[in-house]
């Protein structure tokens, strides 16, 4: 067993020409050769573990004074806030002004990106979160991109070049492969709106408006039947029923407290959702008015789900604003990983609320007194179908079809009440029958004059009141032909 020891040894520790049979006094030398290099490479370790004799090669870059090179491009996740107004969305259009051309001429001003990645933004893996439509504002819209970082007071100086209604609010260094729309777990919007786009259609529609609070817990009990997964094909464009993409999940759709801000009187829908389609948003909400102030019943929504094309309104894009933009499945991967930090935007709370204040809401009740965007929508609310239909299978306006159920109603309820006369005296029983049937007419023409009327607003200019009224020439050219017999 020795001898197998030793042969090995010389092997590895002998030139060829000296294999020979050792003495074992020979074999001890050779161990104990063995030995001290074993005993100094570790040594020459321990050495290099210790961190006032570690070559600089094995440091970072910054503590071995390694210059970083700032020509490289970073991925990045920005942080924006814009107000709409004035713009076509924000998606590049190179007829119309929008949001990304202003902030692609910012980032090449700055020095940032060069003038061929804008022409090309995927060249800089250029990504934006969620689209917003023109005119919709968004406070926390998110978009990824390469670019250089290594500038002083980089925000600062973006923010210089770009309008003051839009502003880039943070910046996060990211993984090389993030998409700030894939990566995207879910999303938040909210709705600002005017409460007097709740008044019941029998009422005039005043600007001085002040919700109920069963008024508010109508809306939210409307609001709450759009939660879950549902087919969404009836609440936006080009989409079919077969369509696996029309499916989407609302988490969260509900009304805050109402706030008054220069005398109108604004309620805030909050919407959560894994995504949105184009006019999703806007629908779910005309519709949610048209239900609230009478037009239509909840079995629309249900009616809306189902394969059948319904007409659905789309409310003004006005009040529409991207609140927040959600990373949780990013931040569950990388967010911990000691490298990456967490997309995660709470620090910059206080800007976005002070941004909305000075530049949304402002402008919401600024434009709403000014272009009466909502007051204008209301007014043609009530030609819309919402689905119904007439006995022999025409779509019908909802006006339209109020007054045919009011008067079957009335119809059915006077034939209802002539058996019940029967046992009175013949002479009372004839005068009681003829009032009755003057009445009821009266009444059912009063119905159909009503519901025509009244599910509309012009403004009155000599007061400062806006009132929902028609001129009876306004109503004879609004209803058909057909319907006009009605009454």
């Amino acid at each position: 067993m020795l001898k197998r020891i030793v042969s090995k040894l010389v092997l590895r520790l002998r030139p060829r020409k000296m294999l020979e049979v050792l003495t074992t006094s020979e074999a001890a030398a050779v161990k104990q050769e063995t030995d001290d290099k074993t005993a100094m490479k570790r040594q020459h370790d321990d050495d290099d573990n210790d961190d006032s004799k570690t070559p600089s090669k094995l440091l970072k870059k910054s503590e071995a004074n390694i210059p970083i090179r700032t020509d490289r491009k970073r991925k990045v996740a920005l942080l924006m806030a814009y107000s709409g107004e004035g713009y076509y969305g924000i998606q590049v259009n190179s007829a119309f002004p929008t949001i990304e051309s202003e902030l692609f001429k910012a980032l090449v001003a700055v020095g940032l990106v060069p003038q061929d990645h804008v022409d090309n933004p995927y060249k800089m893996s250029f990504q934006r979160a969620a689209r917003t439509d023109k005119g919709v504002s968004a406070i926390g819209q998110v978009v990824s991109l390469k670019m250089l970082i290594h500038f002083d007071n980089l925000i600062d100086r973006l923010n210089e070049t770009l309008p003051k209604q839009i502003r880039i609010l943070g910046m996060l260094r990211t993984t090389n492969s993030f998409n700030s729309k894939n990566h995207c777990s879910h999303r938040t919007y909210i709705y600002v709106m005017p409460t007097f786009a709740l008044t019941p259609v029998e009422e005039n529609v005043v600007l001085d408006y002040r919700i109920e609070e069963s008024k508010l817990e109508e809306l939210n009990s409307v609001l709450s039947l759009f939660k879950g997964t549902h087919n969404f094909h009836n609440f936006t464009s080009g989409r079919k029923f077969s369509d696996p993409s029309a499916n989407r999940y609302i988490m969260d759709f509900e009304a805050g407290k109402p706030v008054v801000i220069d005398g109108l009187e604004l309620v805030t829908i909050r919407i959560q959702g894994q995504s949105f389609m184009l006019h999703h948003i806007r629908k779910m909400i005309g519709l949610s008015i048209a239900i609230v102030r009478g037009f239509c019943g909840k079995d629309v929504i249900d009616l809306a789900w189902k394969a059948e094309k319904v007409d659905v309104p789309k409310a003004p894009g006005l009040g529409l604003v991207l609140e927040r933009l959600h990373y949780n499945g990013y931040n569950k991967r990388f967010g911990n990983d000691g490298i990456h930090e967490p997309l995660v935007w709470d620090k910059y709370d206080e800007q976005m609320e002070n941004f909305k204040e000075e530049f949304i809401m402002k402008n919401i009740v600024e434009k709403e007194k000014e272009e009466k965007s909502m007051l204008n929508w209301l007014v043609s609310l009530h030609n819309h179908t919402f689905g119904y239909v007439d006995d022999e299978g025409k779509r019908l306006p909802t006006a339209m079809y109020g007054a045919q159920k009011n008067l079957k109603t009335a119809e059915a309820n006077s034939l209802s009440s002539g058996p019940a006369d029967a046992n009175e005296n013949t002479e009372t029983n004839t005068t009681n029958d003829k009032t009755d049937t003057t009445t009821t007419t009266a009444v059912t023409a009063t119905d159909v004059a009503s519901t025509t009327t009244t599910a509309t607003a012009t403004i009155d200019t000599t007061t400062d009141t806006t009132t929902a009224t028609f001129s009876d020439d306004e109503v004879e050219q609004k209803v058909p032909e057909s319907m006009r017999k009605l009454s």
